[in-house]
């Protein structure tokens, strides 16, 4: 047996009703594999922010989850339009949401802050008109 395991989801843009799913599905495999829960809700709401900010503003992406015996590593890459202040981007609050997508309770500027706070290593590259790389990690 391998010592990793790679999943990979893509994550379609402005489908509200399917977001979430996969974080929910690393939530169950990472359980599964008696996994700490400290460290499945760190990954769970990391990856859930991350998986919602691609849905409201990056059209979309994938997502590759690397799971090996001391971390979990999650790589978030989108098409998007990137982000123009990462600083300012990662203060609580702050938010480029639309009004429509405040009106299903997103939105609020929470995510990236909480995508830093429930990770223990978070990197950002972003480009302007090209796209965005969020690389999370949790130790195990």
């Amino acid at each position: 047996m391998s010592d990793q395991l790679h999943l990979t989801y893509n994550i379609s843009p402005d489908d509200f009703t399917r977001a979430g799913e996969a974080s929910s599905d690393v939530k169950g495999k990472l359980k599964q594999m008696g996994v700490s829960p400290e460290a499945v809700r760190k990954v769970a709401i990391a990856m859930y922010e991350g998986e919602i900010n691609m849905v409201i503003h990056a059209n979309g992406g994938t997502i590759n989850i690397i799971v090996s015996p001391d971390e979990v590593k999650m790589i978030l890459e989108d098409e998007g339009p990137g982000i123009a202040d990462i600083e300012l981007a990662m203060q609580a609050g702050y938010s480029t949401a639309p009004d429509k997508v405040r009106s299903l309770g997103f939105g609020a500027g929470m995510g990236l802050p909480n995508m830093k706070k429930y990770s223990d290593q978070m990197k950002i590259q972003t480009e302007l008109g090209v796209g965005t790389t969020v690389t999370m990690t949790v130790k195990l």
